[in-house]
């Protein structure tokens, strides 16, 4: 079948998690602009008519999966609900969004470090094209730890309610987080558990090891 060329009309979404999963399958550093193009029918030529070159797709990948993220955790923190129950609502959707995307969610995981060494190329624009880049990757990392904060600060105004007992917060999310990204790396659809299913041993077990001790007992 012959590829579209860069005049076509291609949604800009579908190349975005067309790379997730060539990034998913392949690998950073043996993926190719040609392989992430060929996913979704296109030139490598017509490819570049989107994205300036490979570590712009990958930072656009990383950009859009933690968009998507902030926005539902931002209106689950802004809620009425208690705490616990806000971060019970929060720990169940990125949970069911790494199940549901686990492509994203292995990029989150495996291409941070090839998105740190990215130089994004100096010949395709010289040290304007780097400088805008750096931008970019900056303001995602700021973002990702905005977004690290959401869960953080619903932590610990649990804390500071009595519906949770002390903990260290910064450490307590990341080992948080750091468990629900790690859901992508080993789960499978039509495995032995549904991403809903996950996501609800997610909630049990930090919220009970969570509970302050007082509630704890009265229960």
């Amino acid at each position: 079948m012959a590829r579209k060329p860069a005049d076509q009309t291609v949604d800009r979404e579908d190349i975005l998690w067309a790379a997730a999963e060539v990034l998913h399958r392949n690998g950073y550093e043996a993926t190719t602009m040609k392989d992430i193009a060929a996913q979704v029918n296109l030139t490598a030529a017509s490819l570049y008519h989107h994205f300036k070159n490979k570590d712009f797709l990958l930072l656009n990948v990383l950009e859009r999966g933690l968009d998507i993220g902030i926005a539902n955790l931002e209106e689950i923190a802004a809620s009425d609900l208690s705490n616990a129950a806000k971060l019970g609502r929060m720990i169940r959707y990125h949970v069911m969004s790494v199940t549901n995307n686990v492509a994203i969610g292995s990029a989150m995981i495996f291409e941070i470090r090839p998105l740190l060494k990215a130089n994004a190329d100096r010949r395709y624009g010289g040290d304007r094209f780097m400088e805008e880049f750096s931008e970019r990757r900056s303001r995602f990392f700021a973002r990702r730890d905005y977004f690290e904060g959401l869960f953080r600060n619903v932590l610990l105004a649990g804390v500071c309610a009595g519906e949770f007992r002390q903990v260290d917060a910064p450490t307590v999310t990341r080992a948080m987080l750091g468990a629900h990204n790690w859901i992508g790396i080993w789960y499978r659809d039509g495995g032995r558990l549904s991403g809903e299913e996950v996501a609800n041993v997610m909630v049990d077990t930090w919220l009970a090891a969570l509970r302050a001790t007082d509630e704890h007992n009265r229960e």
